[in-house]
């Protein structure tokens, strides 16, 4: 199982440079760029839904030193306490990411796809053909505002190879285990997935 796993990890990285190159050529078009922005998308209430993502995430975890991973452990918690706080009032959290240092990603190897891709306007193709779009960060739709040729990532074709790095990854488990949904921090909190 071991070495499968390593084989679905070196797949979605190379899943995850494909993101990054995508991403990027759809904020090039836009002229969108994240220097100088005044708001931090790591203040975003994202939910995760894939085991891959989770343990992928736990692997970079696991290779920092102890100090350091303890210290973003000891971040997830306040995170996720402060979020129900918001959620209980009614609110949308907008809290600090547990890995955010001074403005970058502790672990941005190993950051998560919606991380990856927030920002630029997108679309997603639903199994039953419906269209969801998204407009994109507060700067995106700013710089689309006004014209009618706004430059969209799909994002479908990335989220149906990440299902398919989920299902080798999960074999006959697949749809056998809880959904995932879980924001960053409640996946550091929670440790690692039991697959077993």
């Amino acid at each position: 199982m071991k070495s499968s796993r390593q084989a679905v990890f070196r797949k979605l990285a190379i899943l995850y440079d494909r993101m990054q190159a995508e991403y990027s050529a759809a904020a090039q078009a836009l002229g969108l760029s994240c220097q100088g922005c005044e708001k931090n998308c790591c203040l975003s209430h994202f939910q995760h839904h894939t085991y891959v993502e989770w343990l992928y995430l736990w692997q970079g975890l696991k290779e920092l030193p102890e100090e350091r991973r303890a210290e973003y452990v000891r971040r997830a918690h306040e995170n996720v306490e402060a979020c129900r706080a918001s959620l209980t009032l009614g609110r949308t959290p907008a809290v600090m990411c547990p890995l955010n240092d001074d403005g970058l990603c502790g672990l941005y190897a190993h950051r998560l796809m919606i991380c990856r891709l927030h920002g630029v306007p997108n679309l997603l193709r639903r199994p039953d053909g419906r269209e969801m779009r998204f407009p994109g960060c507060w700067q995106a739709q700013e710089l689309s505002a006004g014209t009618s040729q706004i430059p969209v990532m799909d994002r479908t074709p990335l989220y149906r190879e990440l299902l398919g790095l989920e299902a080798a990854l999960l074999g006959k488990k697949l749809g056998k285990l809880p959904k995932v949904d879980l924001t960053l921090a409640e996946m550091i909190m929670a440790g690692p997935p039991d697959l077993v």
